[in-house]
């Protein structure tokens, strides 16, 4: 069978809609015919079901500008997987989020009302926008083509952690701020800061300058003397960073630093006590709104995560807004 490209649809006839569209998923109705977009029509040059395309065959199919080799490459891993999908063109698939392929459940197909997954595809040396994840797969292909599958999805971040404590005052220091003789809850139970000694606690500027906006820490110049100090510390970072963890702790989670994991917060959902804390659930990375990762640090902050029993969860601040995006491994 001979298919003919026209533009960047690969057409076929009637008897093309039972052999590959009815039976196994391949390509779209148009028109009571059936069309299929390039990497469809690749994928079955290379397993040899059809003999060419607009004259070409796979390879060079595969060599021309009408087929994207990552897109293949993601395309033949999720059919040799068991899934059937349709590459998301306009008009064929409902896809708001962008994705590339859009994969149904095994079993089912593109005349079934079921999703499984939607798929991005990026190399590993792609940008990716932080704003772009969400409600989508991420399916990263490396220099060797082997593929790495990233599940983001959307969440909320709830717990319930209670913050309240009695006022306390405190000194602010260079990057800190000390509390001389602090309530007991301050430390035990709310878990703000960490010891110093039995007379004293320590708190980060970010833990002090929530204190003060809740009007719980008494400190010389007030809220405003500690964000000026974390700006001169880390600048605009600061309001960001801020803003995450004023949400986490209104959120009745509590934040705690996640700088040994690479990120800005480890969090833990149910404090009662410091004496039985057990594990934090989530490490939190704050990201500005047009934040770009790097497929490579995406994937390594996701593999931390996951070898030290935390999820990874991404929280770019827009005018004061946060998209709590989490992401993890994938196996399909």
């Amino acid at each position: 069978m001979d298919l003919t490209l026209d533009g960047n649809v690969v057409r076929a006839g009637t008897r093309a809609r039972e052999r590959f569209y009815d039976s196994r998923g391949y390509g779209h109705v148009l028109n009571g015919d059936v069309a299929f977009a390039p990497v469809e029509a690749a994928h079955l040059l290379y397993r040899g079901d059809i003999e060419a395309v607009g004259g070409m065959d796979f390879r060079e199919l595969l060599s021309s500008s009408a087929v994207s080799a990552v897109e293949f490459l993601v395309y033949k891993d999720l059919r040799d997987r068991g899934f059937y999908l349709t590459p998301a063109r306009e008009g064929w698939v409902d896809d708001p989020d962008g994705a590339d392929f859009v994969v149904y459940p095994r079993g089912k197909g593109p005349w079934d009302d079921e999703v499984a997954y939607r798929v991005r595809v990026v190399g590993e040396r792609d940008g990716v926008p932080v704003e772009s994840l969400g409600e989508c797969v991420l399916a990263v292909v490396d220099e060797e083509s082997e593929i790495t599958y990233l599940d983001t999805t959307r969440r909320e971040v709830a717990g319930s952690s209670d913050s309240t404590v009695p006022l306390v005052d405190g000194e602010l220091l260079a990057e800190r701020v000390l509390c001389w003789d602090p309530p007991g809850a301050l430390y035990e139970r709310a878990f703000y800061g960490q010891r110093l000694d039995e007379d004293a606690v320590q708190l980060s500027l970010v833990e002090a300058a929530y204190l003060a906006r809740e009007g719980t820490l008494s400190v010389a110049g007030g809220q405003s003397a500690v964000i000026e100090r974390g700006r001169e510390v880390e600048g605009e970072r600061f309001d960001r960073r801020l803003t995450v963890y004023a949400a986490l702790r209104d959120a009745g989670v509590v934040p705690k630093t996640g700088f040994k994991f690479g990120a800005d917060f480890r969090t833990y959902a149910d404090v009662e006590s410091v004496d039985d804390l057990g594990h934090s659930e989530l490490l939190v990375r704050v990201l500005p709104a047009d934040f770009e990762f790097e497929p490579r640090d995406l994937a390594l902050d996701v593999r931390l995560a996951h070898g030290v029993r935390k999820t990874m969860v991404f929280a770019p601040v827009t005018d004061g807004d946060i998209e709590w995006t989490e992401v993890r491994r994938l196996t399909p």
